[in-house]
């Protein structure tokens, strides 16, 4: 018997029908059988850097259902980031434009208010500030502490990051 064979009669057995995905996953899981998410390719591709199968996953998912349905950019890591939060703390400028380009939310922020912004400035990635400013990133977006993306570039020393954001109006 196939795995996708296998798969499908675990789902029936589990009484789900193959569209809901947490039945996916969970007869995946009970099989022993390895899945991966677009959105954890995506957001592997983001730590590795390889902005090409990135383009190659989002091109593929462009107008079909499955972007649809699921959101590719909301798999998150321990602290809350999403692909494009990481892309941002790492400094991946391309892969920052590329997400953007492709849906990922400019603007998102963790659940202590971190957005891109913040992650890119505070890690001293000044390309990356110039390139999430040319998206429209909020510049007065705050933190849980009320802390802006120039207060953060401040505090941790990030004079070019500080200068590109006093530059850009803050």
């Amino acid at each position: 018997m196939s795995e996708k064979h296998r798969l499908l009669c675990c789902i029936g057995l589990l009484g789900f029908n193959a569209t809901q995905t947490d039945a996916v996953t969970m007869a995946a899981v009970i099989l022993g059988i390895a899945m991966t998410s677009k959105r954890d390719e995506i957001f592997n591709g983001v730590l590795s850097g390889d902005l090409e199968n990135i383009k190659q996953l989002l091109e593929s998912s462009d107008g079909t259902e499955e972007s649809h349905e699921h959101d590719l950019f909301g798999k998150v890591d321990e602290m809350g980031r999403n692909a494009l939060l990481t892309a941002s703390m790492l400094g991946k400028s391309s892969i920052v434009r590329e997400l953007v380009k492709h849906g990922a939310r400019v603007d998102g922020h963790t659940v202590r208010g971190y957005t891109s912004l913040h992650l890119a400035a505070c890690w001293g990635h000044l390309d990356t500030v110039r390139t999430l400013l040319e998206l429209g990133a909020d510049t007065q977006a705050k933190t849980f502490r009320g802390e802006r993306p120039v207060d953060l570039a401040r505090r941790y020393s990030q004079a070019d990051c500080t200068d590109c954001l006093t530059q850009a109006g803050v």
